[in-house]
């Protein structure tokens, strides 16, 4: 099994794969904004304080705070694939 890191921790520029969308109460908003398993982003920037972040998902930029981003498990990609 491979590592899946908090959506929250990865650097600007980092590529990823969406592993998994913990159970929370925000849950089912985070997948009606297109957060889900599969789906690839990459980390655009970070507020100046780092909160909120923003992420290239697919074509449309997503900004999320970064409580909701701890809350989505991914898989950083590297120069290889994965």
């Amino acid at each position: 099994m491979k590592n899946h890191t908090p959506l929250s921790e990865i650097n600007v520029g980092q590529t990823a794969i969406i592993q998994n969308v913990r159970a929370s109460e925000l849950k089912v908003k985070l997948m009606e904004r297109g957060l889900i398993k599969g789906k690839t982003l990459q980390l655009l920037y970070r507020a100046p304080f780092g909160d909120p972040i923003a992420f290239d998902v697919e074509g449309y930029v997503l900004s999320l705070r970064l409580d909701e981003a701890m809350l989505i498990d991914v898989e950083i990609k590297t120069e290889d694939g994965l």
